[in-house]
């Protein structure tokens, strides 16, 4: 039988090899020439195809700067119909037309995907700093109403991406990633750094580059917005575990000047009992522009850097120190990396220093810019990155400046993907320096495949304005739906100098919009306090007893209750490819209502947040997707979904709904995230539903994890029987807790709602590990 099954096989192949004159079989899948061009469909598995296209007789050697995947041996079915070659894999089939070139997608039941537009590759001629390339468009067809997201981070306050024309070209406050994903269930990533116009019309959808050597994209068939995310993963690289002090709260402003204000600041929040894991310390800490980012401290103004380190963790909070990409003229390290042409020759941040960008695309660059990183900061035992204009800046623009060379060519040509490998550089180094420490970065700009690197990117230096906080909302979930999961913004927006006339931080107006933008970031991957104009500590807006003061303390506070539940989502983004900040149509793809909503998401797959983002607002209108049974968070009182409700918003209150079906672990009162372990949880159930939760805890901050030094303990609700059933513990680390005690609360009108703790429990749970049930 098995001699039979190999003639078969070996016929087929001969079969398809017969009509080499039309196309050629690959080991990835095949190869043809169509309308001048030369043509090439790869699987890299059963539903990941990359497409490549070139103009005939041409060359390629390129190496993908997001893409990390090595192509899966994927069982390929191949055959041709007069003009067409047909690929079919075990979840999707591939069509490619001999005669116009077009590649279209379907499903296994030939129901079509995603196609390109017949004669829709478009190569020209150009010159690009003195040598022959290519401009580059690919042209798609979409359906009429057919939803798409993505693109990186847009200011243009819009979540469905039709019927726009973009220029995707990196810059403060805009993050540009090729990639869509649509309602339908598949991505696409244009595999190309240049800046690039997408171009959504009547006509056609298109990706037009200004360099490069091919057409070159990604489809990915994921069925669904999480799988779409969990392909993207695949492809350009897994996230991995952030420590946990980073989903704390984090205080910055632009700037601590010395390193006695940084310290009582730190100081100060201990006394007032508020919670804090991390404080920034942004630019000159290093001294005059001409020594800009020299990595290291200005004696005058930082006298014991050690000292200084050592006493912020003796408070029990962690550091963060900035670094930029350019060099001020008379620093060691611009002087190493002229030496070698390692510096790009245009002028970055700041104005008239003479300061220069790195390159970073040349992997020697990232051995040299760690050396002194490292000597000069890392050493002294601090414990974060602030990576800032990591576009980079470009000030006194010139045409010729996109002509400098690089190490992979142009400046022009590569320009996106500068952060990327700016930040990858610092990732890699530092983990090849040690595992104790988890690498932790947050940065202004990304390009995709950036989530690999430990990196939570900001909105960047947006305007204190109440329209600016409306677009930050569907412009981070634009961000995470191109595959990144970390996204954060300055509280309050970074220039808020107009707000100065009115008292500053005791301007009733600043305070309003500062106190929504804070509540919006308890729900956000980062909660992060940063800006210029007026300082941002929570004793500037008043004291304990003034209600401003009071409600900023109750939703920093909230944000601690919720670290089990939040670290578990983390948690869920290493392991299983999932996302913090949820765009509706992930969790509810069936209710078309939520398509173009761009002010409301989910936080985890628990929590549904409706942010409060114009003055004034007493009420607002909330959707709760059909489907569901909502909770509100606040009262206990139960919604039907599949309508809109009209929510109180005092300025004590954030809309917030939770899915019937869920179980939250309430974090105990703490200052800083690892104050208490997690011995004695609140473990609130909302009924309505079944529903599952895994709490999951490891040793915080090391790299242990990834050999399998943590724990699990999966609850599952079983709506129908009222029984929450608590798995048997799995894994195990150094510190795991022997025995610990479960405060199970059923969810009403009367208990389990708000902030607090609840005073009396249903059910009080000794657990130790083993499985058990408990009925409610």
């Amino acid at each position: 039988m098995r001699n039979k099954l190999t003639g078969a096989v070996t016929l087929l192949l001969l079969t398809t090899l017969s009509f080499a004159q039309d196309f050629q079989r690959t080991q990835l899948g095949v190869k043809a020439n169509a309308q001048f061009m030369d043509i090439e469909v790869q699987f890299f598995s059963p539903t990941i195809v990359r497409i490549i296209k070139i103009p005939e007789s041409s060359s390629l050697n390129k190496r993908s700067l997001s893409v990390i995947k090595s192509p899966e041996q994927t069982v390929l079915i191949v055959n041709q119909e007069n003009n067409k070659v047909h690929l079919k894999s075990t979840s999707l089939q591939v069509e490619l037309n001999l005669k116009t070139g077009k590649i279209s997608f379907s499903d296994l039941n030939s129901h079509p995907i995603f196609t390109e537009k017949d004669y829709g590759t478009q190569f020209t001629a150009i010159t690009d700093a003195g040598l022959k390339r290519f401009s580059v468009r690919q042209a798609f067809m979409l359906g009429k109403d057919e939803a798409i997201y993505g693109l990186g981070q847009q200011q243009t306050g819009k979540m469905n991406q039709r019927n726009q024309k973009i220029y995707l070209s990196n810059q403060n406050t805009k993050v540009c990633i090729p990639f869509i994903q649509s309602v339908k269930g598949y991505g696409i990533f244009w595999d190309n750094y240049s800046p690039t116009t997408f171009n959504d019309n009547l006509q056609e959808t298109s990706f037009d580059s200004e360099i490069g050597d091919c057409s070159d994209y990604y489809f990915m068939w994921g069925g669904s917005g999480d799988g779409v995310v969990a392909q993207m993963r695949d492809l350009t690289g897994q996230a991995p575990m952030m420590p946990l002090w980073v989903y704390g709260y984090h205080q910055s402003k632009e700037r601590y000047k010395t390193q006695d204000e940084l310290l009582s600041v730190v100081k100060k929040y201990r006394d007032l009992k508020v919670p804090l894991d991390g404080i920034v310390q942004d630019w000159q800490y290093w001294g005059k522009d001409s020594l800009w980012n020299s990595m290291s401290f200005d004696p005058a103004t930082y006298p014991n850097p050690k000292g200084m380190v050592d006493k912020v963790h003796q408070l029990n909070a962690h550091l963060f120190i900035v670094a930029w990409p350019g060099f001020g003229p008379l620093t060691k390290q611009y002087a190493e990396f002229k030496s070698k042409n390692m510096l790009i020759d245009f002028d970055t941040w700041p104005p008239n220093s003479g300061a220069k960008p790195y390159d970073p695309y040349n992997p020697a660059s990232h051995a040299i810019y760690w050396d002194y990183l490292n000597k000069g900061v890392f050493s002294l035992g601090t414990d974060g990155w602030w990576l800032d204009s990591t576009e980079p800046d470009h000030i006194n623009i010139k045409d010729k400046d996109f002509d400098q060379p690089t190490y992979l060519g142009s400046f022009r040509s590569v320009i996106n993907a500068f952060p990327l490998e700016h930040v990858g550089g610092i990732y890699d180094s530092q983990r090849k320096t040690t595992s104790q420490k988890r690498v932790t970065i947050f940065t202004r700009s990304a390009f995709a495949g950036q989530q690999r690197y430990a990196a939570n990117t900001w909105s960047g230096d947006v305007v204190s304005t109440w329209p600016t906080l409306q677009r930050q909302i569907p412009a981070a979930l634009n961000f995470s739906l191109s595959g990144i999961p970390y996204w954060n913004a300055d509280i309050g927006g970074f220039f808020a100098g107009a707000f100065n006339k009115g008292g500053g931080a005791k301007n009733p107006e600043f305070q309003e919009l500062y106190t929504r933008w804070l509540q919006f970031a308890a729900f956000t991957p980062m909660m992060r306090s940063h800006g210029t104009d007026i300082p941002r500590e929570i004793y500037q807006f008043g004291q304990p007893g003034d209600k401003t003061y009071d409600v900023l303390a109750k939703f920093i506070n909230l944000r601690y209750s919720l670290l089990p539940y939040i670290y578990a989502t983390a948690w869920d983004v290493t392991h299983h490819s999932g996302s913090i900040m949820r765009a509706l149509f992930m969790d509810f793809e069936k209710d078309q209502q939520v398509y173009n909503i761009g002010n409301q998401y989910m936080f985890g797959k628990s929590l549904m947040v409706s942010p409060v983002t114009q003055a004034g607002q007493k009420e607002q209108a909330v959707y709760l997707p059909g489907g569901a049974l909502w909770y509100d968070f606040w009262t206990g009182k139960a919604y039907d979904g599949g309508k809109s409700i009209t929510a109180a918003t005092p300025i004590d209150i954030l809309p917030l709904y939770v899915k019937a079906g869920t179980i939250i672990p309430w974090g105990p009162q703490v200052q800083f995230a690892e104050e208490k372990k997690w011995d004695n949880l609140e473990i609130r159930v909302y009924p309505g539903a079944d529903g599952d939760f895994t709490l999951y805890e490891d040793e915080n901050d090391n790299y242990n994890y990834e050999s399998g030094k943590y724990t699990e303990i999966p609850f599952h609700w079983d709506n129908k029987s009222l029984t929450l059933t608590i798995d048997k513990k799995k894994g195990g680390f150094a510190g795991t807790l022997v025995s610990r005690k479960f405060n199970i609360i059923l969810v009403t009108e009367t208990k389990g709602t708000g902030a607090q703790l609840s005073k009396q429990a249903d059910k009080v749970i000794n657990y130790k590990g083993a499985a058990l049930s408990v009925s409610m």
